[in-house]
This record gives C-alpha cells, sequence and structure tokens, in this order.
C-alpha cells in the first residue's frame, strides 16, 4: 500500500491492513499531519529512511506517541545488510519516507538514463 497525500489526518486505518502488509507512507511529512493511524505505526516494524528527520518531523510517528526507538532501521541500513529488515512473511511493515536528497538524484538519473536508452526527451544545456 501506498499513500501519497497530503491529508492532516489518518486515512489508512489498521483494520483494513491483512497479514504481511507493507506500506510505504510517502506523503504527509509535518509534524501536525499524518497518513497512518496509532493503531497502524504502533503494529508496524517502522522503517525510514532517516532517524533524525522521522523524530523532528514525521507527524505519523509524533501523533501515535512513538519515538525513536519505535524505528527498526533505517533503510540504508537494510540495502547494505546491517538490519535483516522484515522478520516474517506475516510482519506488518512500514516504510516512512520524509525524502532525501540522495533519493532524489537517484530516482532522476533513472529517468534520465532511460530517457536517454529510449531517445526520449530534448536534453537542454543550461
Amino acid at each position: 500500500v501506498c499513500t501519497c497525500t497530503s491529508a492532516r489526518e489518518p486515512i489508512l486505518r489498521r483494520d483494513w491492513l491483512g497479514a504481511g502488509t507493507h506500506v510505504n507512507a510517502v506523503g504527509s511529512s509535518l509534524p501536525t499531519t499524518r497518513e497512518l493511524d496509532t493503531e497502524t505505526m504502533a503494529a508496524a516494524s517502522l522503517f525510514v529512511d532517516r532517524r533524525e528527520s522521522t523524530v523532528n518531523e514525521a507527524g505519523d510517528l509524533l501523533l501515535a506517541g512513538l519515538g525513536e526507538d519505535h524505528i527498526r532501521a533505517e533503510l540504508g541500513e537494510v540495502l547494505i545488510e546491517a538490519h535483516p529488515g522484515r522478520g516474517d512473511e506475516d510482519e506488518l511493515t512500514v516504510f516512512k519516507s520524509l525524502g532525501l536528497a540522495v533519493e532524489d538524484l537517484a530516482a532522476a538519473e533513472l529517468v534520465v538514463r532511460n530517457a536517454r536508452e529510449q531517445g526520449a526527451g530534448t536534453e537542454v544545456d543550461f
């Protein structure tokens, strides 16, 4: 499930999610807004792009009354296998992203590479 909204109040509820669901929460990114309800956040193994940003800016975490100790790992820790990620197939997992410049650069590089390979678009010198 992907939530990509500017919601101020939860739009996704725990009782709507089955065992093993993964949620990418990439919308609401202010300490006063959230997309996920408290029950979802409390039940989920939480993965984030950056701990520091999450504990200061993520209303999904803060408004649920949860703190840094609820964060299982940063995405980079999972990618370099410093943390195992999902523990079993029934585990509810949430990736809360507030966005990092490196994520934007990686996405842009992929788009430009694919466009070049397909001969699509126009490159402009600047």
